[in-house]
């Protein structure tokens, strides 16, 4: 299986299991500091979770990135599928392995709690990145000129 396919894999199974857990995902989040979270999860207690996907060893070991998302997040963790050499990982970090469809937590994240107002920051982005992708599902077209008139701008 090559790289984009086992992303896209290990993505699937990453939000399977934030919705096993009651958690809220949503995919390619654009974070403040210019940032994309592949997975930013909304827990039931109001607590974010980032979940950094990686498909093979070369990819996490060409990024550098990640430890920026912790200040977006009560807790990170990588997922990862059953071929990545788990023993890159840092250990301070949560654990999520996936079998191309479900996905176990194999190792907690510590919690790094946000400030009060960096919570609400992201509360707002994240209630707002939810709501236009729903309504561009009902509606792909105005959402599409709505886009285009931002650009205008």
């Amino acid at each position: 299986m090559d790289a984009p396919a086992r992303t896209l894999a290990t993505t699937r199974a990453a939000m399977r299991y934030c919705l096993s857990r009651a958690w809220s995902p949503l995919c390619e989040v654009p974070l403040p500091d210019g940032r994309r979270a592949d997975i930013l999860a909304l827990r039931p207690d109001g607590g974010f979770v980032i979940i950094e996907v990686k498909s093979c060893a070369r990819d996490y070991l060409c990024d550098a990135k990640w430890q920026d998302y912790r200040g977006f997040s009560d807790e990170l963790h990588f997922a990862v599928d059953l071929d990545f050499p788990q023993a890159l990982l840092p250990e301070d970090v949560g654990l999520i392995v996936s079998d191309g469809w479900e996905a176990a937590h194999i190792r907690e994240a510590p919690r790094h709690p946000l400030a009060p107002a960096r919570r609400k920051a992201l509360m707002h982005r994240f209630a707002t990145l939810a709501a236009t992708r729903l309504a561009g599902l009902v509606d792909p077209t105005g959402l599409t000129e709505r886009r285009a008139a931002l650009r205008l701008d």
